[in-house]
This record gives C-alpha cells, sequence and structure tokens, in this order.
C-alpha cells in the first residue's frame, strides 16, 4: 500500500460546547480543516489545511498516512470523512493509528480482470461494489482487489463469499454480488434465435 504525507497541528478542545463550535468555525474559515486521532490511547485533536487533504481524499487509490503532528510522525489510516452538504467541502476527518499487531477495518478497491465469456457472447459487465471492506493486518492489505471474470457467462455474478484474497477477511455480506454480467437486448434476441 502507498503512503502519503499528511502534516498537521495540534490543538486544544474547549471545555464548552458553544466555545467548541466557535473554534471549529474559525478553523474552518481558515481554510482548515478540525482532525482527530483515535487508537493510540489518548484522542489527539489537530488542524490540517484543507489542501493538505486533497490527494489523500480526491483519488481512487487507498493510503497510509504518514500524519506529522507538530514534528511527530504517526502512522494512520483515514477512518471517516464529513463532507458539507452543499458546497462538499472537507468538514472533519477521523484518522486510526495503525498498530502493526493489530488488525484494521478498511474499503479496498475492486477492480476487474479478464473479458467474461458472457460479455463475448454479448452481455454488459456491471461492477456493483466498487470497494470491499476487509479486515487484515495493515501491512498484507493491497492497493486493490483483483477479481478475474473470463469465466463469467451471461447471467452470471461473482459474489462476496466466492471470494478469498489470502491474509484477508471480507466483511461485506457474504450473498452481495460483487459484480455481474447482465443481459441485453441484442444478448437476449441473439438467445431466442439460437433456441
Amino acid at each position: 500500500m502507498k503512503s502519503i504525507e499528511v502534516k498537521g497541528t495540534a490543538r486544544t478542545i474547549a471545555e464548552r460546547s458553544s466555545e467548541q463550535a466557535r473554534a471549529l468555525k474559525a478553523i474552518r474559515k481558515n481554510n482548515g480543516v478540525p482532525c482527530v486521532l483515535y487508537g493510540g490511547g489518548e484522542n489527539i485533536h489537530f488542524t490540517v489545511p484543507a489542501d493538505g487533504l486533497r490527494n489523500l481524499v480526491y483519488t481512487p487509490h487507498i493510503y497510509v498516512v504518514d500524519l506529522i503532528i507538530d514534528g511527530k510522525k504517526i502512522n494512520a489510516i483515514m477512518k471517516d470523512i464529513q463532507f458539507h452538504p452543499v458546497k462538499d467541502t472537507i468538514l472533519h476527518v477521523d484518522f486510526y493509528q495503525i498498530d502493526e499487531n493489530k488488525p484494521i477495518v478498511m474499503e479496498v478497491p475492486v477492480q476487474l480482470e479478464g473479458l467474461a465469456e458472457g460479455v463475448k457472447a454479448g452481455g454488459k459487465l456491471a461492477l456493483q461494489m466498487r470497494k470491499l471492506k476487509v479486515k487484515a493486518l495493515y501491512n498484507v492489505i493491497p492497493e486493490k482487489l483483483v477479481i478475474n471474470v473470463s469465466h463469467l457467462g451471461l447471467g452470471k455474478t461473482v459474489k462476496v463469499n466466492e471470494l478469498n484474497f489470502e491474509g484477508l477477511e471480507l466483511l461485506n455480506a457474504k450473498e452481495a454480488v460483487v459484480c455481474a454480467v447482465k443481459l441485453t437486448r441484442a444478448a437476449r434476441g441473439a438467445q431466442a434465435a439460437n433456441s
């Protein structure tokens, strides 16, 4: 898995919620994003410039994040992100500190490989799940999950319970469809002509 560096500055949390709300508003007004790092005992609250998150957030890739908070480096993953409902700006990001001996849960992009038999017969390949949720040690998690679909016939699917990746535990519903070869009008017409 690739890594990306994100620099931040620690911030203190106000006692009263009204003061805290004002502080968060001021951070966002100055083009900052309030963040929290969990998983390392005590939670660390910090601020990152909005531009410093662009390459981490607006990408199809997944990363180990090298968080640099006031000069101290911590390995983490991005756990959750909140966007403004109208402007689509980043409001808040949660990170989770990586422990090399504890498994983490992460969503990994799916990549389909091969030309499906059903597509050759006129069907259309549809990717239903762009990411799968996995649980594993962080150094085992791949950048993407490659699924070979060349055996997939017309009207056939690949479900989560049919997949197996070494060292990874898949957490999605077992019967969830990851991809399918759907019948098109042309394929239906060809099937009717052959029968």
